[in-house]
């Protein structure tokens, strides 16, 4: 009915009233001509052109031949946002040789299991993430499995038709310079939509392998697990790290030369601790142990870069990433329209919302619930219900006397139980 809106912004789509989306300033708004669509459409192709394969993972001897199992336990961790498929994955990679617990100190699920032909390779299924930000518990634990665990690599799964929000937190899990492979996953939903993405050029653009699965449809797992073991084995960290230009780049520069030694020391690669750093992240603060004076060095550095972009240090370090997956995403996916599911969604809603048909269509399936329930289907499966409770207890009554059991038995089970419970379980379907 108008109130309220919802808008999509960078994959997310967001709901607002009308009096909330008042206060809300928009700058340097862009909207795109029909030629300019027009123009994408037709320039999809040229930007789609094949280009060499970065090799990303296939460097190695390994690469030639058959994929060995390591000589020594590996950890592997498997991480990403929620709702990408990563507990289906997880599954497709272990099968039945896994077990659950909970991180150590939290309640938060821990998932654990062996992947399949590979008994001495570990796989950890991290919480459902969309950042490294020590916001809530789960971000915390999965940040602190990599730094104190130090898996011998990580597998970030990626939903292809949400890419950019996605990648958010893969450029974050770059950072922490620990072999990765990107599993793009719902590459068949893609398919299927009239979308592509080229893979090579994001997996020259992002420096680790990508490689494209349908974990529902076990599409490209047994290629993901070679490429896996093969960055595992020969500890292959990625090769692009520097996403960040201008203010930004001196400030986390600055800093991550600044901190170096402090960040070494307790094992957490510098680019990434000077990223918390510019966060205002306390618990990276604490960790490294900076004295007075490099807390106040790094403080004024961080001032100097709002001052110079004129915005706060978390919106400045979101549009840098956001300017880097802005630029990856045009140059590597190609969309031709919406999905199916969403264009439905999008039709439905239309109706169901309708400024005058809203209320009338809540009223009717009301209605419709109440019939049901209080009507043939409802009534019917109680009735139902209640004399197959009827029907046992019969029996049970016959048996028992035939038995001989003390009256006062007798009647719990009969009176108490069946006619009891019995005559409340009667009402379960229409509850339900």
């Amino acid at each position: 009915m108008g109130d309220p809106i919802e808008v999509e912004l960078r994959g997310y789509e967001l709901t607002l009233r009308l009096d909330d989306a008042k206060t809300v300033e928009i700058e340097n708004v862009h909207v795109r001509s029909e030629e300019e669509i027009e123009s994408e459409h037709h320039n999809a192709s040229d930007r789609m052109a094949a280009i060499p394969h970065p090799g990303r993972g296939e460097e190695t001897a390994a690469y030639l031949g058959q994929v060995h199992p390591p000589e020594y336990p590996m950890t592997i961790a498997l991480a990403g946002n929620q709702n990408s498929g990563k507990t289906t994955l997880f599954n497709k990679l272990t099968g039945s040789n896994q077990h659950v617990g909970n991180f150590p100190g939290v309640t938060v699920e821990q998932k654990m299991g062996e992947i399949k032909g590979f008994p001495n390779v570990n796989l950890v299924d991290l919480p459902g993430i969309y950042s490294l930000s020590p916001y809530s518990n789960e971000e915390i634990v999965t940040r602190d499995f990599i730094i104190n665990n130090k898996p011998d690599a990580i597998i970030n799964i990626v939903d292809a038709t949400n890419i950019e929000r996605n990648l958010y937190l893969t450029l974050q899990l770059i950072e922490l310079d620990i072999p990765m492979v990107l599993a793009l996953n719902m590459m068949d939903e893609m398919r299927a939509n009239g979308n592509t993405v080229n893979v090579n050029q994001l997996e020259a653009d992002l420096g680790i392998p990508v490689i494209p699965i349908s974990a529902a449809k076990s599409e490209g797992i047994s290629e993901l697990t070679a490429h896996l073991l093969r960055v595992a084995q020969a500890k292959q960290k990625p090769g692009i790290q520097d996403f960040c230009t201008g203010p930004m780049h001196r400030c986390i520069h600055s800093i991550a030369h600044m901190i170096e030694d402090h960040s070494t020391l307790v094992g957490i690669p510098p680019r990434f601790a000077a990223t918390k750093l510019v966060e205002g992240d306390k618990p990276m603060l604490d960790r490294l142990k900076l004295s007075e004076n490099e807390q106040e060095t790094i403080e004024h550095a961080v001032t100097e870069m709002e001052t110079e972009l004129k915005t706060d240090r978390e919106a400045a370090l979101a549009d840098m990433r956001y300017n880097f997956i802005g630029g990856i995403c045009s140059e590597c996916v190609v969309k031709k329209g919406e999905s199916r599911e969403h264009a439905r969604s999008v039709k439905i809603d239309r109706i169901l919302t309708d400024k005058f048909l809203a209320i009338p269509i809540f009223l009717c399936i009301m209605g419709l619930i109440f019939y049901l329930t209080f009507g043939p289907v409802g009534q019917g499966l109680s009735d139902l219900l209640g004399e197959g409770i009827d029907w046992l207890a019969g029996i049970c009554d016959r048996g028992l006397t035939a038995y001989g059991i003390n009256p006062v038995v007798h009647s719990l089970i009969i009176d108490g139980v069946f006619v009891g419970v019995g005559s409340v379980l009667s009402f379960l379907p229409i509850i339900v």
